[in-house]
């Protein structure tokens, strides 16, 4: 598929999509989010892909909304308007409930809509010299449609200092704060993101797509009944399908599951 504003690359079950308009630090536009949607639809459908991983060409990961992009938007009707903002808001709900991990690769800068991106992935690994920001109110608005991603990924308290202040802060307080899951130098940063990628393509394609949903399922619900009941049923379901037997097998038989390529 060719792209204007994306690059993607399939190797060992990798579904590499980078975003690719580094002349303007991959800033978002409409061409740009369509494209990437695009792209995750058909890894998502994709049988051969097991992983997916989003990156950014050139100096920085995402530096948030194109400015020429936001002074169209001027002009739209409330109803396109709506649709335009609605369109960012089902690309990070296509990235936060993929069944395949996705993992963001994050470099330069993670501004606004860009940090969105990384809260909406499974997990982040960012360079030490990366920058973040939510920097919406300076321009009054507010970060709403990656609002239920930052929040989850950084918490209320966290999210209540940056969504207000607009502060640029470093990869160290990402770290801190949980929107970044581990940091490497710039010259380690593929390494790190490869040692990654290795772990989680020794899961079952099911078993990692049902631990998603578990997590999204469980998260916040009370212990009780229903829940104990429910989470017994999943594991009960998982350990008869063809991979959990084949996983059970493959371990009592000292050897990789079939999903696993040598």
């Amino acid at each position: 598929m060719n792209y204007q504003t994306i690059e993607t690359a399939l190797e060992r079950g990798i579904a590499l999509i980078r975003l690719n308009r580094p002349e303007l630090r991959n800033a978002m536009n409409d061409v740009l989010i369509g494209e990437l949607a695009d792209a995750v639809e058909r890894a998502v459908d994709d049988g051969e892909v097991r992983v997916i991983v989003l990156a950014g060409r050139g100096k920085a990961f995402c530096a948030g909304g194109d400015l020429n992009w936001m002074k169209r938007a001027r002009e739209l009707t409330p109803e396109q308007a709506r649709e335009d903002s609605a369109a960012l808001a089902r690309l990070l709900r296509a990235l936060y409930e993929s069944p395949k991990p996705v993992v963001a690769r994050v470099h330069g800068a993670a501004f606004a809509g860009g940090m969105g991106l990384v809260a909406a992935c499974d997990i982040a690994v960012a360079s030490t010299d990366t920058r973040f920001c939510l920097s919406e109110v300076k321009l009054g608005l507010i970060p709403a449609m990656i609002s239920p991603y930052v929040v989850r990924a950084i918490g209320e308290a966290n999210a209540r200092r940056y969504f207000l202040t607009a502060e640029v802060f470093d990869a160290a307080e990402a770290f801190r704060i949980g929107l970044v899951h581990d940091l490497a130098a710039p010259d380690e940063l593929d390494a790190k993101v490869d040692a990654l990628l290795g772990h989680l393509l020794l899961g079952g394609p099911q078993a990692l797509g049902q631990a998603k949903r578990l997590i999204r399922d469980v998260a916040a619900r009370p212990i009780d009944d229903a829940l104990t009941d429910d989470t017994a049923a999943r594991i009960a379901a998982l350990r008869a399908s063809d991979e959990g037997q084949e996983g059970i097998a493959a371990f009592f038989e000292k050897r990789r599951p079939s999903w696993v390529r040598e």
